[in-house]
């Protein structure tokens, strides 16, 4: 079984003593408020390393790579050999999936992934409502919606059904209409965490090099010459800190008589 699964790559084992305690940073008394953005962080920090290094999903476009589905406290779903899926036994706090609980989320549109277990198989949902991964390739019925609401996810199946560990067998199926307790899932990645940058390559940099930026994109050059106003810049950091910045570049070009959408 151990061969099947050896292009899963689990987290790396951490063992007592061998890991390195960071210094402590001084952080200000707001800092430590419940519900503050420095205190969500420590809150996800800590998750993720009891975890074993596997953080929280909340966002569609992080689903995707190696991932773990946990269905109750420490407990990941579980391919077994025959196709079928179960619960695998709960981890002690600080060790991360097993191979057999890791398997591969891939995007197929804006709203819905394909599951892939370890076996190379995409999972799907048979008519009694079971979950299999028997499929070699992703059909309507290999598909997933991630359906996210005030932090809580559960997966939609093509039939309208959410997945759920069954309460009698620990079973992984789709046969409940409604989301609930049962239906919650957290889906754990260990690919890198990178936030999305959405500032448009102009507005990077200095207030200088956002100027120029801007001048050189829309200045009319018929004397060749670049014209910068050579007023005080300040109005423009506090526009850009107001989000008047484009506004404030616009207004400065037009004194300079040389922008090709100012009379």
């Amino acid at each position: 079984m151990s061969g099947l699964y050896s292009i899963a790559k689990g987290g790396k084992l951490k063992l007592k003593g061998e890991k390195k305690v960071p210094k402590k940073k001084k952080r200000k008394a707001e800092d430590d408020k419940p519900g503050s953005s420095a205190s969500k962080r420590k809150e996800e920090e800590d998750d993720t390393e009891k975890h074993g290094g596997w953080w929280d999903a909340k966002k569609f476009e992080e689903m995707v790579g190696a991932v773990a589905l946990e269905f109750r406290k420490q407990t990941y779903m579980k391919s077994l050999d025959d196709g079928s899926f179960t619960l695998g036994g709960p981890h002690d706090e600080g060790e991360g999936p097993h191979p057999e609980e890791i398997f591969t989320a891939i995007r197929i549109n804006d709203d819905k992934i394909a599951i892939k277990s370890g076996y190379g198989k995409y999972l799907g949902v048979e008519k009694d409502g079971s979950i299999t991964g028997r499929s070699d390739a992703v059909g309507a019925h290999e598909q997933w919606e991630p359906v996210i609401n005030e932090g809580k996810m559960a997966l939609l199946a093509h039939n309208g059904y959410f997945m759920s560990a069954s309460p009698d067998d620990d079973s992984i199926v789709a046969q409940s209409r409604k989301a609930g307790d049962a239906e919650m899932v957290v889906m754990r990645c260990q690919t890198e965490k990178v936030e999305k940058d959405d500032t448009p390559t102009e507005e990077k940099g200095s207030i200088r090099d956002i100027e120029l930026n801007y001048v050189k994109k829309f200045q009319k050059f018929q004397d060749k010459k670049m014209k910068l106003c050579k007023e005080d810049s300040e109005e423009v950091r506090r526009a850009r800190v107001e989000g008047r910045l484009h506004e404030a570049l616009l207004d400065r070009r037009a004194k300079m008589k040389a922008d090709r959408y100012c009379k």
